[in-house]
Formats: C-alpha cells, structure tokens, sequence
C-alpha cells in the first residue's frame, strides 16, 4: 500500500471509530430504556441490568456498521476536498484507484466483521437475552411478587399470588398460561413453592385444579396432587423445549432447520427469509462505502452551491436500507422479496460504480440544489427575525456595541 493510500485510510478508520462509538452508545440507549421497567420491576440487581444491556448492543452492531462507514467514507473525502488534498493528488497524476482502494478495503473489513457478527455473536446474544429475561420472570415469582397482584409474565402468561407463608411458601396460587395457540391452560393451587433444580427455577404447585381448553372448544378438569411447573422455560406448548424464533438460530440451523420446528412448521418461509437477510446484510457496507465514494469522491471546488457530501451520502444511504429493511419483513410473507435482498446493494453497488467511472458526481441537480438552499437559508432568516421578535417583547434585546 502506498503512503498517500495508508494516510487515507488511517482517516477513514479513525473517523469510523468515533462514528460507530457515537452511533451505537445512541442506538443502545434507546434498547435500554425499552427494558428499564422490565428489569427494574423484576426487583432485578444493577449487575442483571448491565449484562442485558451488554446482550442487547450486540444486535445492534451489524445495523450501525453501514452507517458508519459512510459517514468516514464522506466525511474523510469531504475534508480532504475543501484542504485541496484532492486536488493535489489527481494533480500529480494518481490514479482515482489511489482514493477508491482503502475506501474499499476499510468497508471489505466491515463487511466480514458484520458477517461474523451476525452469524456468530448475535444468534447467541439473543439465545442469551431470552434466557437472561426467563430468569427475571422466575424472580418475579420468587421474592417480587406482592399478594393478591396479577403479575405479566409475557403477553400470554399471568400469575397471582394470594398469600406468603412462612419458609418461602406460596398459598392460593393462580397461573393462566395462553401461550400454546392450540390449548389454554389455568393452574389453581393451594399451596406451592419455588426451588431451584439443576439451575432451573421451578414453581410446584400442591394440591390444585388444572383447568386445559382446546382451540376446539373442549374443556377438561385434572384435580393434582404435585405439579411442578417451569416458569424459566419460555416455552410454547412444548415440553422442556425452549422457543427460540429464526434470529436467535446459527447459520448452519438455518441452512437445515429442524423439520418439527414449530416456526418451520407453521412458515417455512420465516427460516428462508431469515436465511437470505443472513447471506445478504454483510453487502451493505460495501454499499455505504460506494455511495460516499460516488457523492465525494471528486475534487471539485468548495464554492460550487450544494448539500454537504455527508448529508447526500447518508440520505441516499438511509433510502437503501430502509429498502432492505422492507423487503426483509416482507420477505417472510411472499418469496419474492427474497430475491429484492439481493438486488437492492447488488443493483445500488452497479449505479455507484457507473458513477465512480465515469467520474460523475452522484447529488441533486444544482438547480434543485440552489433552490433548496435558498429555502434553508430564507428559513433561517425568518428564524432570526423571529428571535429577535421575541427578544424585544421580553425586553431582552441586545445592546448596541
């Protein structure tokens, strides 16, 4: 690698560093504050919040990267136009592969990066978070939850506790579990308890009534003496098999899902469209890296009137991904949108590189350009204007000098 190709890189990375720091402690503060009230009214310690905290940024992750990229790949090339480093290298006769090449190769690294995030790290986070969250929903029921309270478990899943006894005893214990779409089920125990087996929480419940009805319609009544039920299994009818959705799956489940797969059973298509969003998601830093290469990777002069490269770069960028986004959740539905998750940074990487070669700069035309910026800037003036409006009615206007 030459010099000048080395310095552009060194920018580029230190400028992602600081643009994916930035854009993931924004991303994950706004997951965290989601399961604040969660956590917080499982009665749960600050170390249980902090390693859900730590298993939600990883999901995150592969979605910031892009973002990141672009706004290094702009900004980088935005600066070295308007301190003429451009200018200077297309003057001494440096190819434009010269700029392209550690663009490219700082986005190659990310996209093997987001890869191995998504197929490696993720999947577990996520297997991780599920249990993490069981966990909590046990607690509630071991030393949270108040007598005579019903307490949400999960959308389908409420418990109420009539009294504690002495000991860590439980009387007048009712569970309605709706969480099996084929049956429902009501536990009504005298008395019960919860204790820890094999690291599980289990509820056993004493001397009760187990109340099952069928989508059918079909009621019967089961009078018990013991029933231990596992709260910290988040389980949908099936025993001891814990629930996990596609996303929470590795790679190579997702190639040869299990056929008894309740998902696979009810939507194959969920396991497939998962599957391409897995084989598809890696390209778009390499998406977001031609885009910026395509708005800023000309030397031109700073006087010219149009948006900053940052901002072109980013809103042609936010556009592509929110198409993938849509035709990832549609792609659950109709097989179709399977194919549209690879055409979208296939078809956008085709468009920046025919711009990329043929040295055209890929913005608005200056006519829409120059109107946009006179709005901006009538926009502002009107602003001012009104601040100081506002300035004389409170009597706060400025002293003359």
């Amino acid at each position: 690698m030459k010099v000048i190709e080395y310095y552009i890189l060194r920018r580029a990375v230190t400028i992602f560093g600081a643009a994916l720091a930035w854009v993931l402690v924004i991303a994950w503060t706004t997951q965290v504050l989601n399961r604040v009230d969660f956590v917080s009214g499982g009665g749960q310690s600050a170390a249980a919040f902090f390693q859900i905290a730590s298993l939600l940024l990883v999901p995150i992750i592969p979605i910031v990267i892009p973002f990141a990229i672009g706004i290094a790949v702009a900004q980088t090339l935005a600066t070295m136009n308007q301190d003429s480093e451009l200018v200077v290298i297309s003057a001494a006769g440096s190819p434009r592969s010269t700029v392209v090449r550690p663009m490219l190769l700082l986005a190659i690294m990310a996209s093997i990066a987001s890869f191995a995030i998504n197929n490696t790290l993720e999947p577990y986070a996520r297997q991780a978070l599920r249990s993490s969250l069981a966990n909590v929903n046990a607690d509630i029921i071991t030393s949270v939850a108040q007598e005579g309270v019903f307490y949400k478990i999960s959308d389908d899943l409420f418990v109420q506790i009539s009294k504690r006894l002495p000991q860590g005893q439980l009387a007048g214990i009712f569970v309605a579990d709706t969480r099996d779409k084929e049956a429902k089920y009501i536990y009504h125990a005298q008395r019960g308890a919860t204790v820890d087996r094999e690291g599980q929480s289990i509820l056993v419940l004493e001397d009760g009534i187990l109340q099952r009805q069928t989508s059918g319609g079909n009621v019967s009544t089961v009078q018990f003496d013991s029933y231990s039920l596992d709260l910290s299994q988040f389980q949908q009818g099936i025993p001891n098999v814990p629930t996990l959705h596609p996303k929470d799956h590795y790679l190579p489940y997702l190639l040869n899902p299990d056929p008894r797969d309740r998902f696979n059973l009810s939507n194959p298509q969920l396991f497939r469209a998962e599957l391409h969003m897995r084989l598809s998601e890696w390209l778009y830093p390499i998406v977001f890296a031609l885009i910026g290469l395509a708005v800023a990777g000309d030397a031109r002069s700073f006087r010219e009137a149009r948006l900053h490269p940052m901002v072109t770069a980013l809103g042609i960028g936010l556009l592509v991904r929110w198409a993938g986004f849509y035709s990832g959740g549609a792609a659950e539905t109709n097989p179709f949108f399977s194919f549209m998750l690879y055409a979208i940074p296939v078809g956008m990487s085709a468009i920046c590189i025919w711009f990329i070669a043929t040295s055209r700069p890929m913005e608005l035309p200056s006519a829409w350009t120059e109107k946009l910026m006179n709005k901006v800037q009538r926009d502002r003036e009107r602003l001012e204007r009104f601040g100081t409006w506002l300035a004389r009615l409170f009597g706060f206007e400025r002293k003359q000098a």
